[in-house]
């Protein structure tokens, strides 16, 4: 009896999630790039001498009584960086890395990336082309990160393996979440040929499994070699991770259908 009251409230807060649309307008205008000068200027020396003007002070003479005036940016007491603005005037930024193999995606679905970021979230976003990553930066007096970790959150899905129309989810909705986990954490018993089968049961055939466990707990599930990652609210994610981990660990296919089945029959009478 506590179990199927579980299973009741575990349901009606599966519902609360809105399906996954996408937030941009079909043939809309694409905003500018914001301007970024930072290529091409080379860090100063900090062992260079810096010429200055010097006041004598009235009443004193000597180089002991000379006052020394420094011309305006060149002071020492800001930190600067290679854009020529003193770090406490920049906003605060995150920083997402890039691997390799997601790098060429990424540069081919830049437009739509940035779009989001600069139009509805009003960010500076720009790819490292050196450190392969992709930094996002808050506007100067700005003080408000949450639109900064949305920001950080949807690229990253994207750089997960995540589609933008999907990702755009994180954007718009503030319940959602991104968690990833790999197939020896649930059975690191499991080597070599063991772990293909274990993804392929994830998977399913022509990818059944997987689209099935997407339409029932409203998730969205990349399978990445052997890591897993989910998209979408708690307690989505829980139910969806559940069924992924019992097809990892051997339950029959048919089993974890079922249940799913059910689940989903439930959704549609509370509906």
């Amino acid at each position: 009896m506590a179990g199927s009251s579980m299973e009741i409230l575990l349901m009606e807060e599966c519902d609360d999630m809105p399906d996954l649309v996408d937030m941009l307008p079909d043939g809309g205008k694409l905003p500018s790039l914001i301007d970024q000068n930072t290529e091409g200027i080379t860090p100063k020396d900090p062992e260079e001498f810096v010429s200055v003007n010097r006041k004598r002070k009235r009443g004193k003479e000597g180089k002991d009584g000379e006052d020394v005036e420094m011309e305006e940016g060149e002071k020492g007491g800001k930190k600067k960086e290679k854009g020529g603005k003193p770090e406490s005037e920049r906003g605060e930024k995150r920083k997402v890395p890039v691997p390799p193999h997601r790098y060429a995606p990424l540069k081919e679905k830049w437009v739509q990336i940035f779009t989001p970021c600069v139009k509805q979230l009003g960010l500076q976003i720009r790819i490292q082309y050196e450190a392969r990553n992709v930094e996002l930066r808050l506007p100067r007096g700005e003080t408000d990160t949450t639109k900064l970790q949305k920001g950080a959150d949807f690229v990253k899905a994207i750089v997960l393996g995540f589609e933008v129309d999907d990702a755009l989810a994180l954007v718009r909705l503030d319940h959602l979440f991104l968690e990833s986990f790999e197939v020896a954490d649930v059975k690191f018993s499991l080597k070599g040929e063991h772990v293909g089968r274990a993804i392929g049961r994830i998977a399913g055939k022509d990818g059944r499994t997987k689209l099935l466990i997407e339409n029932v707990t409203k998730t969205r599930v990349v399978v990445a070699d052997t890591k897993i990652h989910l998209l979408g609210s708690y307690q989505n994610i829980r139910v969806a991770r559940h069924a992924i981990c019992s097809l990892i660990l051997g339950s029959p296919p048919s089993k974890v259908y079922g249940n799913l089945r059910n689940l989903a029959n439930r959704t549609m009478e509370r509906m």
